[in-house]
């Protein structure tokens, strides 16, 4: 067992491995997740060494505060008296926790003689006694971490933009299975597109030790790809290779590319590893080439590319029957379509249920399902689909966003925050889960907070609006946050305009009567409500009975009216069904 166990959000995981190696250097041995091996039983191992941990490190960030799984180790450490709490960012830490000293380590740059790394280091002998004077070497493992940036799209064509981003993930997610590796999440990555700073910059502001940078070019049914690995501290490349191949070579490039970094760093693949890197959801370079521009479209999050999406994703499964991932695609799509329109819940049910066979180790193929759940107001159910996929992949974004807004149906405020602030930051370009922070704030009465948040959800969607102007759903969502920061008549003007870009939308104007709603403008928002709810489906209907925005206008008599005519013309449909 190790001597130290450390506790920390996943996301963090960048900022977490130069500590680790530091602790490492000092002596003492280091157990994080990044030790698991593909197969183990995760519960078990990890309750085995926190048990026989003799001391337990707490990373508190904003990110690891709203964790239940980090909480209840902390917790567990703490009534073994082996707890000691460090904490970056000024994270607020949890009430019960508060009076416990944190050493404070947002000025710490990885220097062993730095203050507060001693204070750190104080802390833990007294816990653990004096670390060996002839230090064991830390392993590479910890010290080795990448920041996979942006490949550039050097297609001559915009349009292309999803080809080579979706290269890039791929390879974020290949190196990710190398657990001797840590690697920068996508989010932060991704944040450096198109920056103009150099390599070794991007590598100490994300403490990544080495930096990927390439260009991707695609013409026809050719692929040219270029990448260089560049040891960030020496500014020099460790690595460098040029790919021209036929499209349909492009999984055997992912392969060479995963593996010659591997080699590069001198590092070793695990016999599990090297098959995982070799495992691939499709074999089929055409489906393959759609399946990325189906799931493009669906993370823009305007409701206008949902049946573009399902007729990609439909075009993909007939090229081959087995992609999970463009199943999954397909029933998140669905689901939208779903909730602004009374669709047969076979049409749905189905592609969840094949994603879900064919890739139960996929986060996408859980959240898919949790999003069948939902589309019937079965808020509990959907909730533990989408927390299988989180526990999957706790980073994801769609899994986080289903999972928050599962809470927001069962009225759990606090769990909903902490899942949306995982899907906000995972995705720099989102807006829905970050506007849910501030109405699941709103409840909480945290005026600061929902401030803070309003400002932010309505810069992501400024920027948006702006790029796509007839963005609708980002419209919708940008009048409630007008509401929220208290501009009345900007709310006003978006609401006119939001009405006119897309009149038959009805999420978009479910949205505006939220907005009227919290606006006091409920006369408005009954009119604009009566009309939505009288083409809802089940689970429409399920979310407007417990959405806390409409909460102001529920003891009207027209609300009442409006809903149970709803649930009338819904059994009456219920009840003509074929059996």
């Amino acid at each position: 067992m190790a001597d130290i166990f450390v506790s920390y959000s996943r996301q963090d995981r960048a900022r977490v491995a130069p500590l680790v190696a530091a602790l490492e250097a000092q002596g003492w041995s280091v157990w994080w997740d990044p030790e698991i091996n593909p197969g183990e039983e995760f519960d078990s191992l990890i309750s085995r060494e926190l048990e026989g941990a003799r001391s337990l490190i707490v990373v508190w960030t904003p990110q690891s505060v709203d964790s239940r799984w980090v909480r209840g180790e902390a917790r567990d450490a703490a009534d073994r008296g082996v707890l000691v709490p460090v904490r970056f960012e000024h994270a607020k830490l949890p009430i019960d926790f508060r009076a416990l000293h944190a050493t404070d380590l947002d000025d710490w740059d990885g220097d062993r003689g730095h203050a507060a790394f001693v204070s750190l280091c104080k802390a833990l002998e007294g816990k653990l006694g004096a670390p060996k004077p002839d230090p064991v070497p830390a392993r590479k493992s910890s010290q080795v971490s990448i920041c996979v940036l942006p490949f550039a799209n050097m297609s001559g064509d915009p349009e292309q933009e999803y080809f080579s981003d979706g290269i890039t993930e791929d390879i974020i997610t290949d190196l990710g299975k190398v657990s001797a590796l840590s690697i920068v999440s996508r989010n932060l990555a991704f944040s450096f597109k198109g920056a103009t700073g150099g390599v070794a910059d991007i590598g100490r502001q994300t403490k990544a030790t080495h930096v990927l940078a390439g260009s991707v070019r695609k013409a026809g049914d050719r692929v040219r790809i270029t990448a260089q690995l560049v040891d960030a501290a020496r500014d020099s490349q460790v690595w460098g290779e040029r790919y021209d191949r036929d499209l349909n070579d492009i999984f055997a490039l992912q392969d060479e590319i995963s593996k010659a970094i591997v080699s590069a760093l001198k590092l070793t693949l695990l016999p599990q590893e090297k098959q995982a890197l070799e495992q691939r959801a499709t074999t089929n370079a055409e489906a393959y080439k759609l399946y990325l521009m189906a799931r493009q479209f669906w993370l823009r999050d305007n409701e206008r590319n949902n049946e573009i999406v399902i007729r990609i994703c439909k075009h993909v499964v007939k090229l081959d029957p087995n992609y999970a991932q463009a199943w999954a695609t397909m029933a998140l799509a669905q689901w939208n379509l779903f909730w602004q329109a009374d669709l047969a819940y076979e049409d749905l049910e189905y592609p969840a249920k094949r994603a879900l066979e064919l890739g139960p180790h996929l986060a996408d193929s859980h959240a898919a399902w949790s999003a069948t759940l939902r589309s019937v107001g079965k808020f509990g159910e959907a909730l533990e689909a989408a927390d299988r996929a989180v526990a999957l992949e706790p980073e994801s974004y769609v899994a986080n966003r289903l999972a928050g807004l599962s809470c927001m149906g069962l009225r759990l405020y606090d769990r909903a925050i902490g899942y949306f602030e995982v899907a906000a930051n995972a995705m720099e370009s989102d807006f829905t889960a970050a506007s849910f922070i501030v109405q699941a704030c709103e409840t909480k009465g945290d005026v600061a907070r929902v401030q803070a948040a309003a400002e932010r959800t309505m810069k992501r969607i400024e920027k948006i609006v702006a790029d796509d102007p007839g963005h609708g759903r980002a419209i919708g969502f940008g009048v409630s946050m007008l509401v929220t920061l208290g501009q009345k008549d900007r709310a006003m003007e978006w609401a006119t305009r939001a009405h006119l870009v897309d009149p038959e939308n009805a999420n978009l104007q479910y949205n505006l009567a939220c907005a009227m709603s919290l606006l006091g403008e409920y006369g408005r928002a009954l009119d604009i409500l009566e009309d939505v709810v009288s083409r809802s489906s089940q689970g429409m209907l399920s979310w407007i009975e417990t959405d806390s925005d409409l909460d102001p206008i529920r003891s009207d008599p027209r609300y009442d009216g409006m809903i149970g005519g709803a649930r009338d013309r819904l059994a009456l449909k219920a009840d003509v069904q074929p059996a």
